[in-house]
């Protein structure tokens, strides 16, 4: 307040320095559709006391800050900066990546990894310099590889740097399972698991409403010879993007309000069990340096623990099937 103007020391008496960090802060990278879905989510859900948005495009950046900064009095007055300069995300308990070249109609998030690895080079070490006690999360397509980028690039445990991954997958694969059951969203219970892309696998064994197994009802429920074609909501669940995609250029609100709920559990230490990508080598057979999503608890250190998921050896076979995919993309990368 020293350095105030005379009215504002009238108005108000200090008797310490605010806090400089205040331990809920979190940084966006990238103003895109995606990025700013992820920013008015935790805003609009009160996840943290500090957003900070970095992008190269300066006015597009002042454009978004200045917009967000506009609505605070209809929140909870969370402290909203932007800059080109990354030394403004010093401090961040999490930073969340979503720039990155867009995935255009009919184009496989893998077709964009090389492209956003060399983009990737520009920021991770930008971001760990200004907070080396962050936790990074990867939103960029493709994903899975571009998590297993970072972390490479970051030199950060494997715990604290994850993928959004399967987690928006999850949602729609729930919600399309609640439309033919009749139920709600948050009461059918399902996961998709493996790459976040085309090579995804759904977990039909464990698919339930209340306990209530689908395959106990119907035992070729997601097989083939299945009468009721259940498998459909899977091919649904990956054409997904796509469609949204087609129909209206991005997708953005869906991941903006699935990156939301990981940051809240990271900052809340709620012990949530999220669809993330995280390293998966040694789980399920698998044998390469690989990230992918599995249901994984999600506290203040990021991925604390894997859950041990009891698939069948169909299921388990796609997930190999998903992990070397990724490898094989991975093992091409130009560093």
């Amino acid at each position: 307040m020293e350095n105030g103007n005379k009215s504002e020391q009238m108005l108000l008496t200090q008797i310490a320095e605010p806090a400089p960090v205040s331990g809920s802060k979190v940084t966006v990278v990238g103003v895109g559709a995606v990025g700013m879905a992820c920013a008015f989510s935790i805003l609009t859900q009160n996840v943290a006391s500090e957003l900070v948005l970095v992008d190269v495009m300066a006015d597009k950046l002042a454009g978004e800050m200045m917009d967000l900064q506009h609505g605070l009095t209809f929140m909870n007055n969370a402290k909203v900066n932007a800059s080109t300069d990354y030394a403004c995300t010093a401090g961040s308990k999490i930073c969340i990546v979503t720039a990155g070249a867009r995935q255009k109609e009919g184009e496989s998030r893998l077709n964009l990894v090389q492209r956003n690895t060399d983009i990737f080079k520009g920021i991770i070490p930008n971001l760990v310099k200004y907070s080396p006690d962050t936790i990074l999360v990867i939103v960029s397509n493709p994903a899975d590889v571009l998590t297993y980028v970072a972390w490479k690039l970051s030199g950060l445990p494997k715990s604290r740097v994850l993928g959004s991954g399967t987690n928006l997958d999850s949602s729609r694969f729930r919600f399309l399972l609640s439309e033919r059951f009749g139920v709600a969203p948050s009461s059918a219970h399902g996961w998709i698991i493996g790459e976040h892309g085309d090579t995804s696998v759904p977990v039909w064994s464990g698919v339930n409403v209340a306990g209530v197994r689908l395959r106990d009802i119907n035992p070729k429920a997601g097989l083939e010879g299945d009468p009721e074609n259940w498998n459909k909501l899977h091919e649904q669940v990956v054409q997904s993007a796509y469609e949204v995609i087609k129909l209206k250029g991005y997708t953005s609100w869906a991941i903006g309000l699935s990156v939301s709920s990981l940051a809240s559990s990271i900052i809340r230490n709620t012990s949530c069990v999220h669809a993330v990508s995280t390293d998966v080598k040694g789980q399920y057979g698998i044998e390469n340096e690989v990230f992918l999503s599995v249901p994984s608890v999600l506290g203040s250190d990021g991925v604390s623990h894997i859950v041990n998921m009891n698939l069948t050896s169909e299921e388990k076979a796609q997930l190999q099937k998903s992990a070397t995919t990724l490898h094989e993309v991975q093992v091409n990368l130009k560093w």
